[in-house]
């Protein structure tokens, strides 16, 4: 058994921990099984919902930490596992994001700059999959892919009626 002790930031040890100590066994179930009940992979199998923990990284985030920076590169795939996170556009708290809510995605998918900042409200936990790796991801899980869609064409629809 090993203890592990965090001098500094937690965010900075929560960052390094998974590299150290991995995701195997019971957690890979664990997740596997709090994925299920999200729309973006509910038509997924155990063993396919496995895969996705398998792919993506585990990342923890104190309160008001900044995950995404509006204008700044170096983004990802970010997956809300629990807690909450609030869109915020030039300082503005435009949204809130919860379990199984995603982000990330469009800066992705159009290689920019996030537009808006991502920030932790309260402790929140994500997977993250590095912007490099989405595309095959995405193109290696159609089923995925077609969720994400449905669920940008839902963001659309809703903010055109916002705007109207």
């Amino acid at each position: 058994m090993a203890s592990i002790c965090a001098r500094g930031s937690v965010s900075s040890w929560s960052r390094c921990a998974t590299r150290v100590l991995g995701r195997r066994g019971v957690a890979v179930g664990e997740l596997a099984d709090t994925i299920a009940g999200f729309a973006l992979f509910a038509d997924l199998t155990t063993p396919q919902r496995e895969n996705v923990v398998d792919v993506f990284t585990e990342q923890w985030f104190a309160d008001e930490e900044k995950v995404l920076r509006q204008g700044f590169s170096g983004s990802g795939l970010y997956i809300v596992i629990d807690g909450a996170a609030a869109i915020r556009i030039d300082g503005v708290d435009r949204a809130t994001l919860r379990a199984g809510d995603y982000f990330g995605e469009i800066s992705c998918l159009l290689g920019e700059a996030p537009t808006a900042d991502i920030v932790a409200i309260g402790a929140l936990r994500c997977l993250v999959l590095p912007s490099t790796q989405v595309e095959s991801f995405l193109k290696a899980s159609p089923n995925i892919m077609f969720r994400l869609l449905q669920g940008e064409a839902r963001k659309v629809r809703t903010t055109t009626k916002w705007l109207s």
